[in-house]
């Protein structure tokens, strides 16, 4: 206990005055423990001699009454009997009174105050203590043959006591500050205590922050289903991502509008929008027929338009077309895409710790070789925060920790370890992408401009600095236009590029055009077949 004082101390967690405070009171239980073993002796030695001589005196009156006197049993028991508790009395009366003012002396703790003060503060301390002793006196009191009156004033006057007691401890925290207050600012100048480190709040790795009048919606008393969507939200992207997503921590901000809510990032707002509790939000997946009369507004999860309409439309808006969900499900949909595009940042050193260890109990020798033998933890983790950037889960960290294994020897560049997965993990993005069917359709890049990025991009490096902002225009033009070709085909949107220019364009392409894909030759399994679709470029290298 000691230790631990002086470790608050030195953490600031409490000043020098408190500190005092508690070894003074580790002390008094030392010296008050101690002292009740020698008193429990004391006592134990005393009641084994009363026993002892209340045999004695049971044995030896029988003896000598039925010896001496000729006395039969019966006689000499009762006799002898009833003498031997009547000593026993006119002996222990006096014996428990020394008894009771010795057990007070050597259980004392010491102290400054004198021996008075401190029976007289602990005994009109407590008002439970002296209303239990009033209760047992007055039941004493009750009992026929007792000294009634006796029993019955001692335990009324008790009570009596207890009360005042009670009383004043109830009206003594309403006059303590007015005589404490200005002793706390003439000594600390209102200061109450030292800032320490729990003063400072780290920040949520994701938060979701609630105007005042969505507040039903996280309270489960109230029917809010919010919080268990959040948790379904978790667990499908645990699932999909392949690594615990953290928790999300939801509190309420009046700053915000009342129907808003924001989502953050390590602090950092990545979204926000508004949502009433009362109505339903029916969004025009493309094809609708006819109009709801409603509030307009996009949906925030995918920027489609949608209209805000009263409980009562819903089977209209769902036979005209649109998609209806409540305002718990709008909220938790946002936060599934945002984390999903933001799944690189929720990843850290311990999430990938942990996923080591996870795969150590499957293969440990892998986990021994790799880290740190081989690669530092902060390369894998920039390893696996690249594929996550690229929509790209880290389920199979066996072959992912195979694959940096085998290359480590060769480089230790974040990047070139990334293109060295892909190709490993290639089945499985593509499957991912395009899905079971055979043949894969794809757009590439004109030969003349993938030539032209491979030399500009080797000369300048992999930022691209050394592309023209003109070339860059018409490529970013052509990529849209191809991208609204490919979705209404119906089709999902791969780019199929060089593996040197790969790492770049699906950069470029990723603030382009969300949602396409960029994949390298060596990508492609070897039982898929790729059809091309479509050609860009053509004229971007014009300029």
């Amino acid at each position: 206990k000691q230790m631990a004082i002086d470790a608050d101390l030195n953490s600031g967690l409490i000043d020098q005055a408190e500190a005092r405070l508690r070894r003074d009171e580790i002390a008094r239980e030392a010296d008050f423990y101690g002292s009740m073993d020698g008193a429990s002796k004391f006592v134990r030695g005393d009641a084994v001699a009363g026993i002892l001589i209340l045999v004695i005196n049971i044995i030896g009156g029988l003896a000598i009454g039925m010896g001496q006197h000729g006395l039969d049993l019966a006689t000499a028991l009762r006799n002898y009997a009833l003498l031997t508790i009547g000593d026993g009395l006119v002996a222990q009366i006096p014996s428990l009174l020394l008894s009771t003012s010795a057990a007070m002396i050597v259980t004392r703790v010491s102290s400054a105050e004198d021996l008075g003060s401190q029976v007289s503060s602990q005994l009109l301390n407590s008002p439970r203590a002296l209303a239990i002793t009033a209760a047992i006196l007055v039941m004493l009191g009750l009992i026929p043959g007792m000294p009634n009156l006796v029993f019955l004033l001692l335990g009324g006057a008790v009570a009596g006591l207890a009360y005042s007691i009670a009383k004043r401890d109830l009206t003594g925290p309403v006059e303590e500050p007015e005589t404490a207050a200005p002793m706390a600012v003439a000594e600390g100048g209102g200061e109450v205590r030292e800032l320490t480190w729990q003063d400072v709040q780290p920040v949520d790795v994701i938060g979701l922050e609630v105007g005042y009048r969505l507040i039903p919606l996280v309270d489960r008393d109230q029917g809010g289903q919010l919080m268990n969507r959040i948790k379904g939200v978790r667990k499908k992207l645990s699932q999909e991502l392949g690594f615990l997503v953290q928790s999300v921590h939801i509190r309420d901000n009046l700053d915000l509008s009342p129907n808003a809510y924001r989502i953050t990032l390590n602090g950092v707002p990545v979204g926000e929008s508004e949502v009433y509790v009362d109505r339903e939000l029916a969004i025009n997946p493309g094809k609708v027929f006819g109009e709801l009369r409603g509030t307009p507004t996009k949906d925030p999860a995918f920027g489609l338009e949608a209209v805000w309409i009263d409980g009562g439309q819903r089977d209209q808006a769902q036979t005209m077309g649109y998609t209806v969900v409540d305002a718990s499900t709008v909220v938790a949909t946002h936060l599934s895409e945002l984390l999903q595009s933001h799944a690189h940042e929720l990843l850290g050193h311990d999430e990938v710790q942990q996923l080591l260890d996870n795969l150590a109990q499957s293969a440990p020798k892998l986990v021994e070789d790799l880290v740190p033998k081989l690669l530092p933890l902060a390369v894998v983790l920039r390893v696996l925060q690249n594929l996550l950037q690229e929509g790209v889960p880290i389920r199979d960290m066996r072959t992912i920790a195979e694959t940096l294994a085998e290359q480590a020897t060769k480089s230790q560049d974040a990047g070139t370890l990334t293109a060295a997965v892909r190709v490993a993990l290639g089945r499985s993005i593509v499957q991912q992408a395009i899905g079971p069917i055979g043949e894969i359709p794809v757009a590439v890049l004109e030969p003349g401009l993938e030539r032209l990025l491979q030399k500009t991009l080797a000369n300048a490096g992999e930022d691209g600095a050394g592309v023209e902002p003109g070339m860059l225009e018409q490529l970013q033009r052509a990529l849209q236009e191809t991208a609204r070709q490919q979705e209404i085909s119906g089709q999902e949107l791969v780019l199929l590029v060089a593996a040197a220019i790969r790492p770049w364009m699906a950069r470029f392409a990723r603030h382009s055009v969300p949602g396409m894909r960029v994949l390298s030759y060596n990508e492609i399994p070897d039982n898929r077949q790729i059809k091309v679709v479509s050609t860009i470029g053509r004229n971007a290298t014009e300029g």
